[in-house]
Protein backbone atom coordinates (compact mmCIF):
# COMPACT_ATOMS: atom_id res chain seq x y z
CA UNK A 1 0.00 0.00 0.00
CA UNK A 2 2.83 2.49 1.36
CA UNK A 3 4.45 1.86 -2.22
CA UNK A 4 1.18 2.18 -4.18
CA UNK A 5 0.59 5.48 -2.58
CA UNK A 6 3.90 6.74 -3.23
CA UNK A 7 3.96 5.87 -6.71
CA UNK A 8 0.04 7.80 -6.60
CA UNK A 9 1.86 10.71 -4.78
CA UNK A 10 4.77 10.75 -7.50
CA UNK A 11 2.56 10.44 -10.44
CA UNK A 12 0.28 13.26 -9.26
CA UNK A 13 3.15 16.17 -8.48
CA UNK A 14 4.66 15.14 -12.08
CA UNK A 15 1.15 15.95 -13.72
CA UNK A 16 1.06 19.09 -11.49
CA UNK A 17 4.31 19.94 -12.97
CA UNK A 18 3.79 19.43 -16.65
CA UNK A 19 0.60 21.46 -16.47
CA UNK A 20 2.85 24.95 -16.82
CA UNK A 21 4.94 23.36 -19.49
CA UNK A 22 2.15 22.34 -21.75
CA UNK A 23 0.30 25.85 -21.74
CA UNK A 24 3.56 27.91 -22.24
CA UNK A 25 5.24 29.29 -25.27
CA UNK A 26 8.40 27.31 -25.32
CA UNK A 27 11.00 30.31 -26.92
CA UNK A 28 13.41 30.13 -24.01
CA UNK A 29 12.69 33.97 -23.10
CA UNK A 30 10.69 35.80 -20.43
CA UNK A 31 11.25 33.13 -17.54
CA UNK A 32 10.73 36.18 -15.24
CA UNK A 33 7.89 38.70 -16.07
CA UNK A 34 10.02 41.62 -18.84
CA UNK A 35 11.77 44.38 -17.48
CA UNK A 36 11.96 47.39 -19.34
CA UNK A 37 10.76 50.70 -21.06
CA UNK A 38 8.02 51.70 -23.38
CA UNK A 39 7.95 54.76 -25.47
CA UNK A 40 3.55 54.98 -25.86
CA UNK A 41 2.77 56.37 -22.43
CA UNK A 42 5.01 59.45 -22.20
CA UNK A 43 6.00 60.16 -25.72
CA UNK A 44 2.88 58.66 -27.85
CA UNK A 45 3.67 58.96 -31.42
CA UNK A 46 4.48 62.92 -31.69
CA UNK A 47 7.32 62.56 -29.52
CA UNK A 48 9.09 59.66 -30.46
CA UNK A 49 12.18 59.75 -32.07
CA UNK A 50 15.69 58.44 -32.35
CA UNK A 51 17.34 60.60 -30.19
CA UNK A 52 14.65 60.60 -27.38
CA UNK A 53 15.13 56.23 -27.68
CA UNK A 54 19.20 56.92 -27.51
CA UNK A 55 18.72 59.16 -24.71
CA UNK A 56 16.45 56.78 -22.58
CA UNK A 57 18.85 53.73 -23.62
CA UNK A 58 21.43 56.12 -22.34
CA UNK A 59 20.06 56.68 -18.72
CA UNK A 60 18.66 53.13 -18.67
CA UNK A 61 22.50 51.74 -18.82
CA UNK A 62 23.60 54.99 -16.42
CA UNK A 63 21.29 55.44 -13.46
CA UNK A 64 21.00 52.11 -11.75
CA UNK A 65 17.48 50.57 -13.71
CA UNK A 66 19.90 48.57 -15.62
CA UNK A 67 21.48 47.03 -12.50
CA UNK A 68 18.23 46.61 -10.72
CA UNK A 69 16.61 44.53 -13.74
CA UNK A 70 15.77 47.09 -16.61
CA UNK A 71 16.67 45.86 -19.91
CA UNK A 72 14.29 46.03 -22.85
CA UNK A 73 13.88 49.46 -25.05
CA UNK A 74 10.80 49.80 -26.84
CA UNK A 75 9.57 51.54 -29.13
CA UNK A 76 5.87 51.87 -29.67
CA UNK A 77 3.99 52.64 -32.54
CA UNK A 78 4.62 55.29 -35.29
CA UNK A 79 7.80 54.43 -36.49
CA UNK A 80 7.14 53.06 -39.47
CA UNK A 81 5.42 55.12 -42.42
CA UNK A 82 4.71 52.38 -45.58
CA UNK A 83 5.83 49.58 -47.50
CA UNK A 84 7.98 49.28 -50.31
CA UNK A 85 6.80 47.82 -54.09
CA UNK A 86 8.11 44.31 -52.38
CA UNK A 87 6.19 45.26 -49.38
CA UNK A 88 9.27 45.37 -46.95
CA UNK A 89 7.92 48.09 -44.22
CA UNK A 90 9.44 51.00 -44.66
CA UNK A 91 10.77 52.74 -41.73
CA UNK A 92 9.67 56.84 -40.93
CA UNK A 93 13.05 58.57 -41.75
CA UNK A 94 12.70 62.11 -39.74
CA UNK A 95 12.37 60.48 -36.93
CA UNK A 96 14.29 57.70 -37.55
CA UNK A 97 17.08 58.83 -39.90
CA UNK A 98 19.77 56.12 -39.07
CA UNK A 99 17.53 53.67 -39.68
CA UNK A 100 16.13 50.84 -37.10
CA UNK A 101 19.09 48.60 -37.39
CA UNK A 102 21.52 51.03 -36.09
CA UNK A 103 19.24 52.28 -32.96
CA UNK A 104 19.28 48.68 -32.35
CA UNK A 105 22.85 48.11 -32.11
CA UNK A 106 23.07 50.99 -30.40
CA UNK A 107 21.16 49.90 -27.88
CA UNK A 108 22.82 46.22 -27.48
CA UNK A 109 26.01 48.26 -26.73
CA UNK A 110 24.84 49.65 -23.62
CA UNK A 111 24.29 46.18 -22.80
CA UNK A 112 20.86 46.29 -23.35
CA UNK A 113 17.41 44.93 -25.57
CA UNK A 114 15.75 46.31 -28.34
CA UNK A 115 11.89 46.61 -28.95
CA UNK A 116 9.33 47.36 -31.86
CA UNK A 117 5.63 47.26 -32.45
CA UNK A 118 3.19 45.91 -34.96
CA UNK A 119 -0.09 45.48 -35.10
CA UNK A 120 -2.45 42.06 -36.22
CA UNK A 121 -4.79 44.34 -38.37
CA UNK A 122 -4.34 46.24 -41.91
CA UNK A 123 -3.28 49.54 -39.66
CA UNK A 124 -2.23 50.31 -36.05
CA UNK A 125 -3.60 52.35 -33.90
CA UNK A 126 -2.04 55.68 -35.07
CA UNK A 127 -2.70 54.66 -38.83
CA UNK A 128 0.60 53.13 -40.11
CA UNK A 129 1.00 50.29 -41.67
CA UNK A 130 -0.05 47.16 -39.97
CA UNK A 131 1.25 43.18 -40.57
CA UNK A 132 -1.61 41.34 -41.66
CA UNK A 133 -0.28 39.14 -45.05
CA UNK A 134 3.36 40.34 -44.18
CA UNK A 135 3.99 38.42 -40.83
CA UNK A 136 6.28 36.37 -42.05
CA UNK A 137 8.09 39.16 -44.05
CA UNK A 138 7.69 41.33 -41.30
CA UNK A 139 9.30 39.10 -38.73
CA UNK A 140 12.41 38.27 -40.75
CA UNK A 141 13.53 41.98 -40.66
CA UNK A 142 12.52 42.26 -37.37
CA UNK A 143 15.54 39.53 -36.85
CA UNK A 144 17.56 40.85 -39.26
CA UNK A 145 17.49 44.24 -37.53
CA UNK A 146 18.18 42.84 -34.16
CA UNK A 147 15.06 42.92 -32.69
CA UNK A 148 14.44 41.15 -28.95
CA UNK A 149 10.60 41.78 -28.38
CA UNK A 150 7.56 42.33 -30.54
CA UNK A 151 4.39 43.92 -29.07
CA UNK A 152 1.65 43.49 -31.68
CA UNK A 153 -1.61 45.11 -31.42
CA UNK A 154 -5.42 44.88 -32.21
CA UNK A 155 -6.49 47.35 -34.28
CA UNK A 156 -7.90 47.76 -36.98
CA UNK A 157 -9.15 44.08 -37.37
CA UNK A 158 -11.12 42.38 -40.50
CA UNK A 159 -14.51 41.40 -39.76
CA UNK A 160 -14.25 38.01 -37.81
CA UNK A 161 -10.67 38.25 -37.42
CA UNK A 162 -9.26 35.75 -34.71
CA UNK A 163 -7.55 36.84 -32.06
CA UNK A 164 -5.76 33.57 -31.74
CA UNK A 165 -4.80 32.26 -34.44
CA UNK A 166 -3.57 35.39 -35.72
CA UNK A 167 -1.17 35.66 -32.75
CA UNK A 168 -0.67 32.18 -33.44
CA UNK A 169 0.84 33.03 -37.21
CA UNK A 170 3.23 35.90 -36.30
CA UNK A 171 4.15 33.51 -33.30
CA UNK A 172 5.29 31.05 -35.98
CA UNK A 173 6.55 33.61 -37.53
CA UNK A 174 8.96 35.15 -34.93
CA UNK A 175 10.10 31.40 -34.31
CA UNK A 176 11.22 30.54 -37.91
CA UNK A 177 13.40 33.48 -37.53
CA UNK A 178 15.88 31.35 -35.32
CA UNK A 179 16.02 34.31 -33.07
CA UNK A 180 14.95 34.45 -29.15
CA UNK A 181 12.16 37.06 -28.99
CA UNK A 182 9.51 37.95 -26.54
CA UNK A 183 6.56 38.17 -28.16
CA UNK A 184 3.97 40.40 -26.31
CA UNK A 185 0.00 40.33 -27.45
CA UNK A 186 -1.79 43.13 -26.64
CA UNK A 187 -5.59 42.31 -27.53
CA UNK A 188 -6.53 44.64 -24.66
CA UNK A 189 -8.60 41.46 -22.48
CA UNK A 190 -11.20 41.58 -24.84
CA UNK A 191 -11.12 37.89 -25.65
CA UNK A 192 -9.92 36.94 -22.01
CA UNK A 193 -6.36 35.71 -24.06
CA UNK A 194 -5.67 34.00 -20.60
CA UNK A 195 -7.28 31.08 -21.78
CA UNK A 196 -5.53 30.85 -24.89
CA UNK A 197 -2.53 32.87 -24.74
CA UNK A 198 -0.42 30.83 -22.73
CA UNK A 199 1.36 28.88 -25.90
CA UNK A 200 0.70 31.65 -28.29
CA UNK A 201 2.61 34.73 -26.34
CA UNK A 202 5.43 35.10 -23.46
CA UNK A 203 2.52 38.17 -22.41
CA UNK A 204 -0.88 39.26 -23.44
CA UNK A 205 -2.99 42.41 -22.16
CA UNK A 206 -5.17 41.16 -19.45
CA UNK A 207 -6.69 44.53 -19.32
CA UNK A 208 -7.44 47.77 -21.51
CA UNK A 209 -5.30 50.44 -21.88
CA UNK A 210 -4.02 51.90 -18.45
CA UNK A 211 -4.73 56.09 -18.37
CA UNK A 212 -2.13 57.67 -15.54
CA UNK A 213 -5.19 58.18 -13.14
CA UNK A 214 -5.62 56.49 -9.83
CA UNK A 215 -9.92 56.04 -10.20
CA UNK A 216 -11.20 57.18 -13.43
CA UNK A 217 -13.32 54.89 -16.40
CA UNK A 218 -12.80 56.83 -20.00
CA UNK A 219 -15.72 56.66 -21.77
CA UNK A 220 -13.52 55.29 -24.91
CA UNK A 221 -12.10 52.62 -22.68
CA UNK A 222 -9.16 53.59 -20.67
CA UNK A 223 -8.92 52.87 -17.20
CA UNK A 224 -7.22 53.80 -14.37
CA UNK A 225 -5.07 52.01 -11.31
CA UNK A 226 -8.26 50.80 -9.52
CA UNK A 227 -10.13 49.57 -12.66
CA UNK A 228 -7.08 47.73 -13.49
CA UNK A 229 -6.58 45.76 -9.90
CA UNK A 230 -10.43 44.92 -9.98
CA UNK A 231 -9.64 43.31 -13.71
CA UNK A 232 -6.83 41.84 -12.31
CA UNK A 233 -8.63 39.85 -9.64
CA UNK A 234 -11.11 38.41 -12.34
CA UNK A 235 -11.36 34.60 -11.00
CA UNK A 236 -8.74 32.16 -11.40
CA UNK A 237 -6.92 34.82 -13.99
CA UNK A 238 -3.72 34.51 -11.48
CA UNK A 239 -3.71 30.47 -12.45
CA UNK A 240 -2.34 31.62 -15.96
CA UNK A 241 0.75 33.54 -15.25
CA UNK A 242 4.15 31.58 -14.82
CA UNK A 243 7.96 31.30 -16.50
CA UNK A 244 7.59 32.00 -19.57
CA UNK A 245 3.78 33.31 -19.82
CA UNK A 246 2.63 36.51 -18.20
CA UNK A 247 -0.86 38.66 -17.40
CA UNK A 248 -0.72 42.03 -18.21
CA UNK A 249 -1.98 44.75 -17.13
CA UNK A 250 -0.28 47.50 -19.18
CA UNK A 251 2.76 50.05 -18.74
CA UNK A 252 3.35 51.36 -15.94
CA UNK A 253 2.39 55.31 -15.27
CA UNK A 254 4.79 56.26 -12.62
CA UNK A 255 6.16 59.53 -13.16
CA UNK A 256 3.98 60.87 -15.67
CA UNK A 257 2.48 63.33 -13.03
CA UNK A 258 -1.46 62.26 -12.99
CA UNK A 259 -1.24 60.42 -9.78
CA UNK A 260 0.62 61.37 -6.35
CA UNK A 261 3.65 59.84 -4.70
CA UNK A 262 1.73 57.40 -2.27
CA UNK A 263 -0.75 56.11 -5.78
CA UNK A 264 2.54 55.41 -7.57
CA UNK A 265 3.62 54.14 -5.03
CA UNK A 266 0.69 51.38 -5.06
CA UNK A 267 0.81 51.51 -8.70
CA UNK A 268 4.54 50.00 -8.72
CA UNK A 269 3.78 47.64 -5.65
CA UNK A 270 0.65 45.97 -7.15
CA UNK A 271 2.18 45.65 -10.54
CA UNK A 272 5.21 43.35 -8.46
CA UNK A 273 2.39 41.54 -7.00
CA UNK A 274 0.41 40.64 -10.06
CA UNK A 275 4.25 39.34 -11.30
CA UNK A 276 3.32 41.71 -14.51
CA UNK A 277 6.10 43.05 -16.58
CA UNK A 278 7.26 45.98 -15.12
CA UNK A 279 7.62 48.61 -18.75
CA UNK A 280 8.14 51.98 -17.73
CA UNK A 281 6.38 54.35 -19.33
CA UNK A 282 7.88 58.13 -18.21
CA UNK A 283 10.74 59.99 -19.35
CA UNK A 284 13.36 58.13 -17.07
CA UNK A 285 16.41 60.72 -18.76
CA UNK A 286 14.47 63.55 -16.61
CA UNK A 287 12.79 61.90 -14.23
CA UNK A 288 12.57 63.17 -10.44
CA UNK A 289 13.81 61.76 -7.15
CA UNK A 290 10.72 60.37 -5.81
CA UNK A 291 10.23 58.32 -9.44
CA UNK A 292 13.25 57.01 -9.17
CA UNK A 293 13.16 55.75 -5.70
CA UNK A 294 9.74 53.87 -6.98
CA UNK A 295 11.39 52.36 -9.81
CA UNK A 296 14.56 51.56 -8.08
CA UNK A 297 13.29 49.73 -5.01
CA UNK A 298 14.94 46.48 -5.61
CA UNK A 299 12.69 44.67 -2.48
CA UNK A 300 9.60 45.10 -4.61
CA UNK A 301 11.30 44.27 -7.84
CA UNK A 302 12.00 41.17 -6.47
CA UNK A 303 9.07 40.00 -5.52
CA UNK A 304 7.88 40.92 -8.80
CA UNK A 305 11.14 38.91 -10.64
CA UNK A 306 10.05 35.89 -7.82
CA UNK A 307 11.34 32.61 -10.18
CA UNK A 308 7.98 30.47 -9.08
CA UNK A 309 6.29 33.09 -10.87
CA UNK A 310 3.23 32.98 -9.04
CA UNK A 311 0.58 36.05 -9.46
CA UNK A 312 -1.46 37.14 -5.89
CA UNK A 313 -4.39 36.62 -5.52
CA UNK A 314 -7.15 38.74 -3.61
CA UNK A 315 -7.31 37.30 -0.27
CA UNK A 316 -9.81 39.25 1.45
CA UNK A 317 -11.86 42.40 0.09
CA UNK A 318 -14.07 44.38 2.39
CA UNK A 319 -15.22 47.59 0.65
CA UNK A 320 -12.34 50.31 -0.06
CA UNK A 321 -9.94 47.62 2.13
CA UNK A 322 -7.84 44.82 -0.08
CA UNK A 323 -5.49 42.47 0.81
CA UNK A 324 -3.06 40.33 -1.81
CA UNK A 325 -0.95 37.41 -1.14
CA UNK A 326 1.75 36.43 -3.38
CA UNK A 327 3.69 32.99 -2.70
CA UNK A 328 7.50 33.33 -3.20
CA UNK A 329 9.96 30.70 -4.36
CA UNK A 330 11.63 30.65 -0.44
CA UNK A 331 7.93 29.62 0.66
CA UNK A 332 7.72 32.71 2.07
CA UNK A 333 4.52 35.43 1.29
CA UNK A 334 4.56 38.85 -0.54
CA UNK A 335 1.61 40.65 0.88
CA UNK A 336 0.26 43.51 0.15
CA UNK A 337 -2.46 45.84 2.50
CA UNK A 338 -4.49 48.10 -0.18
CA UNK A 339 -6.15 51.12 0.92
CA UNK A 340 -8.75 52.57 -1.74
CA UNK A 341 -10.36 54.85 0.22
CA UNK A 342 -10.05 59.02 0.84
CA UNK A 343 -9.10 58.33 4.40
CA UNK A 344 -5.94 55.99 6.27
CA UNK A 345 -6.96 52.90 7.68
CA UNK A 346 -5.57 50.28 9.52
CA UNK A 347 -5.31 47.10 7.70
CA UNK A 348 -4.39 43.59 8.58
CA UNK A 349 -3.91 40.10 7.15
CA UNK A 350 -4.19 36.57 9.20
CA UNK A 351 -1.75 33.88 8.59
CA UNK A 352 -4.45 31.27 7.38
CA UNK A 353 -5.67 33.77 4.95
CA UNK A 354 -1.94 33.54 3.65
CA UNK A 355 -1.53 29.92 3.80
CA UNK A 356 0.03 29.59 6.98
CA UNK A 357 -1.48 28.13 11.22
CA UNK A 358 -2.39 30.88 13.21
CA UNK A 359 0.78 29.65 15.44
CA UNK A 360 3.52 30.47 13.18
CA UNK A 361 6.40 33.05 13.94
CA UNK A 362 7.61 34.94 11.23
CA UNK A 363 9.41 37.89 10.37
CA UNK A 364 7.45 40.59 8.69
CA UNK A 365 9.80 43.13 6.75
CA UNK A 366 8.09 46.48 5.30
CA UNK A 367 9.21 46.25 1.37
CA UNK A 368 9.03 50.20 1.53
CA UNK A 369 10.51 51.25 5.02
CA UNK A 370 12.93 48.56 5.16
CA UNK A 371 11.48 48.16 8.68
CA UNK A 372 11.16 44.53 10.34
CA UNK A 373 8.94 42.82 12.82
CA UNK A 374 10.36 39.90 14.29
CA UNK A 375 8.60 36.79 16.30
CA UNK A 376 5.25 37.49 14.70
CA UNK A 377 2.49 35.00 14.87
CA UNK A 378 -1.17 34.79 13.88
CA UNK A 379 -1.50 38.18 11.88
CA UNK A 380 0.02 41.54 11.04
CA UNK A 381 -1.39 45.12 10.74
CA UNK A 382 -0.44 48.23 8.99
CA UNK A 383 -1.54 51.79 9.16
CA UNK A 384 -2.18 52.68 5.55
CA UNK A 385 -2.52 55.82 3.87
CA UNK A 386 -5.05 56.85 1.56
CA UNK A 387 -4.54 55.56 -1.60
CA UNK A 388 -1.58 53.87 -0.70
CA UNK A 389 -0.32 50.60 0.35
CA UNK A 390 1.53 48.75 2.86
CA UNK A 391 3.70 45.81 0.96
CA UNK A 392 5.19 43.11 3.23
CA UNK A 393 7.21 39.95 2.67
CA UNK A 394 6.29 37.11 5.26
CA UNK A 395 8.90 34.79 6.30
CA UNK A 396 8.78 31.74 8.44
CA UNK A 397 11.26 30.84 10.99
Amino acid sequence: MKIRLCTLVIASLAALSALPAARALDNGVARTPPMGWNSWNKFACKGLNEQVVRATADAIAGNGMKDAGYQFVNIDDCWQTGRDAGGNIVVDAEKFPSGIKALADYIHSKGLKFGIYTDVGTKTCAGRPGSIGHEYQDARQYAAWGVDYVKEDWCNTLPGQNAESSYTLMRDALAATGRPIVFSICEWGTNKPWLWAGPVGNLWRATDDIQDCWNCKRQWGGNGVVQIIDLMAAPGIESYAGPGHWNDPDMLEVGNGGMTTEEYRAHFSMWAMFAAPLLVGTDVANMSADTRSILLNRAVIAVDQDPLGQAALRVKKDGDIEVWSRQLADGGRAVALLNRSANPLSIGVAWIDIGYPSSLRATVRDLWTEKETHDQTDHYAAQVPSHGVVMVTVMPH
